[in-house]
């Protein structure tokens, strides 16, 4: 598939205001406060988008015309460039780099944005788009703390729900966002939905693809449009918002969110049958010979089936459209089952839901029609893929997407949750101790996000499994969802990769690089230093025996 290009960084730096300048210094200026890195992916869309005698058109040079001049996204100085992956993992081009003012949290986000060289409007993207998206942050994947995609809003559901399958093992926040009105208009919701964007890649752990709008952030693959003019475009009507933010805090609902449980590395599948899926929409006085039409389309493999209600269709057992779908299911074409409204989902108590199941349909349960179809797709690229094995599949939450029937949930009485303070330090004492089974004891009746949460001197339960005597205790926490992206910031913004390696752990550093953690980009001087006394360790935590190829843009 051909590669996405880029279109080459301006000679000139812009200054504060948006004006060129060639005598402005380039030196790095010094900040006490944290500082975490963000890749701006555009893609096109309404947002990059300015008006002409032709309608909207896409627009270059949004991180000049658009970011630079609002004091919101630049604090006004002057940065080095930033190291970025165009064509491969390997070779490194550089582009010019803003960064916000301290925020509310007390870090800096540095960012740089990345363009496609053919900007999109979003109702003409499809699998080659997403493909080029999910290689631009496979290639920067270890180079940045979260990605943030501009992208339009027609389509913008679909791709969000296709990257949470493609991006397999994703440990670091990908959050996608647009706009209703181009980012040079006056009144505009585009200023808003990427600051929230940035600000929330750049500072919550949030191994999730997002949909950030409207000063909510949903699970990319639960979220759907619902408005093609007012700013508040998109719903999850199936699963609350991940965050709200508000103007005094961001609250994230951590209970909510996904993470990865297998102990291996961040990779891509970027194969989507999307070409032989097909969807229908079931109306009254629909005709079998219609649906029969559809089900005989050459090399189709999957259909997503819109049904009435709780997943309801016309007809019964001996029904000719019965037939239709039955005999389709025989030949090897997976149907799914989803309802047409807006909440709730596919539960066979009605009689012609039950006759579909006898069928041989997919019950979609609670999916959305967006996760249905990039979710069939994904199933049916994957190798040694058979219907079997992707009916199979498609019963079972993979990212999130649906409610399982079979979920139980628990809840704790009102008034006997112990404080958090109190459970990590509990958590502390059973990892210093190297006791499993009191750690796992703590955490069975506990949210796990508390794996990610950081106590007073800014370690996580992750930071110190990665340095404790036992690594059951960090198998388990990572087989828990425990994030190994995260860095101590209040101390010295050390990963646990880091701290394992500096303590020697060869074991520690296997399981966690097995886990898919890499050293961040702020720890690699210093680990080279330290790779003189322990190249073993260190070599098997990444550290690279030669310098990576850089070309200047």
């Amino acid at each position: 598939m051909e590669e996405a290009r880029y279109p080459a960084a301006p000679e000139e730096v812009v200054n504060r205001a948006g004006y060129a300048s060639d005598s402005m210094p380039r030196e790095e200026t010094f900040s006490p406060e944290p500082e975490t890195l963000v890749l701006v992916i555009m893609t096109g869309g309404t947002i990059c988008m300015k008006r002409s005698p032709d309608g909207l058109i896409p627009e270059r040079g949004f991180l000049e015309k658009a970011m630079a001049p609002r004091p919101e996204f630049n604090d006004g100085l002057v940065h080095n460039p930033v190291d970025v992956s165009t064509r491969d993992a390997e070779t490194l081009t550089t582009l010019r780099s803003l960064r916000t003012p301290v925020s509310a949290y007390g870090k800096r986000v540095r960012y740089a944005v990345l363009e496609f060289e053919e900007l999109l409007d979003s109702s003409s993207i499809d699998s080659k788009g997403w493909t080029q998206i999910a290689r631009a942050i496979s290639r920067n994947y270890k180079l940045f703390d979260g990605f943030v995609v501009l992208h339009g809003t027609d389509s913008l559901a679909y791709t969000c729900s296709a990257l949470s399958f493609m991006l397999q093992n994703l440990g670091k926040p990908v959050i996608l966002t647009g706009s209703q009105k181009p980012v040079a208009d006056r009144r505009t919701d585009a200023i808003a939905n990427l600051l929230d964007s940035i600000d929330l890649a750049g500072h919550f752990m949030i191994p999730e693809v997002c949909l950030c709008f409207n000063s909510r952030l949903y699970r990319g693959n639960r979220a759907t449009k619902v408005s093609a003019s007012a700013f508040d475009a998109f719903a999850s009507p199936n699963l609350p918002p991940l965050a709200n933010i508000t103007a005094m805090d961001t609250n994230v609902a951590w209970d909510l969110i996904y993470r990865p449980t297998a102990l291996r590395p961040f990779s891509i599948q970027t194969d989507l049958d999307l070409h032989h899926v097909a969807c229908l929409r079931i109306f009254p006085g629909i005709k079998p010979e219609m649906v029969e039409r559809v089900l005989q389309t050459g090399g189709l493999r999957g259909l997503v089936l819109e049904t009435f209600g709780a997943g309801n269709a016309p007809g019964g057992a001996d029904n000719a459209m019965t037939r239709v779908i039955e005999e389709a299911v025989q030949r090897g074409i997976v149907i799914v089952n989803v309802t047409q409204c807006l909440t709730g989902g596919v539960n066979a108590v009605y009689a012609p839901g039950l006759v579909l199941g006898r069928a041989g349909v997919v019950g979609g349960a609670d999916l959305t029609t967006e996760a249905a179809l990039t979710k069939l797709s994904y199933l049916l690229a994957l190798p040694d893929a058979t219907p079997e094995t992707v009916t199979k599949e498609m019963s079972i939450s993979l990212r999130g997407e649906m409610t399982e029937n079979a979920q139980t949930t628990f809840s704790h009485p009102a008034g006997t949750l112990t404080p958090q303070v109190t459970n990590l330090t509990a958590i502390s004492y059973a990892v210093a101790a190297g006791d499993l089974q009191g750690t796992k004891d703590l955490l069975r009746h506990e949210p796990h996000w508390l794996l990610n949460q950081a106590d007073y001197s800014g370690n996580t339960p992750m930071h110190l499994a990665a340095t404790g005597s036992n690594l059951e205790i960090l198998r388990f926490f990572l087989s828990s969802g425990g994030s190994v992206h995260m860095r101590n910031f209040t101390g010295s913004g050390r990963t646990p990769l880091f701290l394992a390696a500096n303590a020697g752990l060869v074991g520690h550093v296997a399981l966690l690089r097995q886990a898919g953690a890499h050293l961040h980009s702020d720890e690699l001087e210093i680990a080279r230093l330290h790779a003189s006394r322990r190249p073993d360790v260190w070599q098997l935590a990444g550290v690279p025996v030669a310098g990576s190829t850089k070309t200047s843009v």
